[in-house]
């Protein structure tokens, strides 16, 4: 039985529909990526997961049972927008709501100095949130969705704010968590982090799901149209080739796209035939281009 099952669920606001006919299962040790533009629906389907809000129609179901108080200690949010308080104190603010959770004070003290230590800011614990760095409030809010031991967790936006190194930091406990059986609902704008982490995906666009299933399985119903070719010495005459839509000239090579993926080996002999080829390569199609035509051929 997986952890979360979302089952055509709706929900309305007056004569606006914000979610139409969602379903999907995020299984044990999974990260789930929910995508779409602002407005897509997305930050109402988080809510009703977390029991915010009730779907109108549908229904939502944790290890099989209904949302009840039972669930509330199974649950941790990482939300977009920044909500500690600034002027208390870090351990102040995480310790109560650990045992808003259901944790004891002692534990929750000590799984928090546990977080802090493995971010390396144990000093934290005495500091206002005001004090810190907005990368590392964001940091202290990723510990507070997670210091009760969820087995369940939304993340939104989760590494928004945050420098190169703290990105692979927070990415890589993400990753631990999944390791250790946490189910997780990841929901961004970055594509690139979402083909990294997650296996299976859900875009949403103006309320509706538009595509779903696992990454590997959607990139197979998308054309490969992107050719990678560099060479020792400058290659003429590639956009005479047949099928060749376009090239773009980079500082060590070019990049092509085509009308079909047959195209390619037409562009590798003609590369060939002016002289050694170092790196030729047909592209699967990128995350961001598949959202970029699912939710591009969908507006209106």
């Amino acid at each position: 039985m997986n952890p979360l099952k979302v089952e055509r669920v709706v929900k309305q606001y007056g004569d606006k529909t914000a979610v139409n006919g969602l379903s999907f299962e995020v299984s044990e040790g999974e990260i789930y990526g929910l995508l779409g533009a602002n407005g897509a629906g997305k930050t109402t389907t988080m809510r009703m997961v977390l029991g915010l809000i009730f779907p109108d129609g549908g229904d939502i179901r944790y290890f099989g049972k209904p949302y009840s108080k039972e669930q509330l200690s199974m649950l941790g949010y990482l939300p977009e927008e920044r909500g500690m308080y600034p002027k208390i104190k870090v351990s102040d603010q995480i310790v109560y709501l650990a045992q808003l959770r259901g944790m004891s004070r002692k534990d929750a003290e000590a799984n928090l100095r546990k977080w802090l230590d493995k971010f390396q800011v144990p000093e934290y614990y005495d500091k206002k949130v005001e004090e810190l760095s907005k990368g590392n409030q964001q940091k202290i809010q990723f510990i507070a969705a997670v210091i009760h031991n969820p087995r369940i967790v939304i993340l939104d936006e989760a590494f928004s704010g945050l420098d190169p190194v703290n990105v692979e930091l927070l990415k890589t406990t993400v990753k631990e968590l999944r390791d250790n059986g946490t189910s997780i609902v990841f929901s961004t704008h970055r594509m690139e982090h979402v083909e990294e982490l997650c296996r299976n995906i859900t875009i949403m666009h103006k309320s509706n799901p538009v595509l779903q299933g696992p990454i590997r399985e959607i990139k197979k119903k998308f054309p490969q149209e992107r050719v990678i070719l560099s060479a020792d010495a400058p290659i003429s005459g590639l956009e005479t080739v047949p099928g060749v839509v376009s090239v773009v000239r980079h500082e060590h090579g070019y990049e092509l796209k085509v009308r079909e993926p047959e195209t390619a080996q037409a562009v590798l002999r003609h590369a060939l035939a002016q002289g050694p080829v170092r790196r030729f390569e047909l592209m699967e199609p990128t995350l961001n281009e598949i959202f970029i035509k699912t939710v591009g051929e969908n507006h209106e």
